[in-house]
C-alpha cells in the first residue's frame, strides 16, 4: 500500500480527526480482521462501485461500522472524494482493481487503528 497517501490524508484536518472509539476496536477484535475486509467488499461494492449513486456523498454514515469511520479517513466515503483524492473517475464504474484499492486502504487504517 502506498504510504504517500496516507501522509497526505494526515495533513488534512478533517480526515485526521477519525478514529475508531473502543467499541469499534471490540468489533474488529471480535470479528476478526477477515470478516471487517468482506464487510468492506461488500460496503464498497454496494455504495461507492456502481456508476450511479443516487445519494452520491451522503451514502456514507459517520458512525455504525468501522468501515464506515475508515471510509471517512481514507477519503473513500464517497465519489467526489475518492475522485478527489485517489484520482478515480467520476463517471464510471470502479473497476475490481479500484474497489480492491479501496479495501486495502480502508484495512490498513483500520489495522493501524486497533494497535
Amino acid at each position: 500500500m502506498d504510504s504517500a497517501i496516507f501522509l497526505k490524508l494526515n495533513k488534512s484536518k478533517f480526515r485526521s480527526k477519525f478514529k475508531l472509539d473502543n467499541k469499534m476496536k471490540d468489533y474488529v477484535y471480535e470479528k476478526k480482521i477477515d470478516t471487517i475486509k468482506e464487510h468492506a467488499k461488500d460496503i464498497i461494492r454496494k455504495r461507492i462501485a456502481p456508476k450511479v449513486i443516487p445519494n452520491d456523498g451522503k451514502q456514507t454514515p459517520f458512525k455504525g461500522h468501522p468501515v464506515f469511520i475508515a471510509q471517512h479517513a481514507t477519503a473513500t466515503c464517497c465519489r467526489q472524494c475518492i475522485n478527489k483524492w485517489h484520482k478515480f473517475n467520476l463517471n464510471s464504474e470502479l473497476t475490481l482493481a479500484q474497489q480492491d484499492y479501496i479495501v486495502g486502504l480502508i484495512l490498513v487504517w483500520i489495522q493501524k487503528n486497533i494497535s
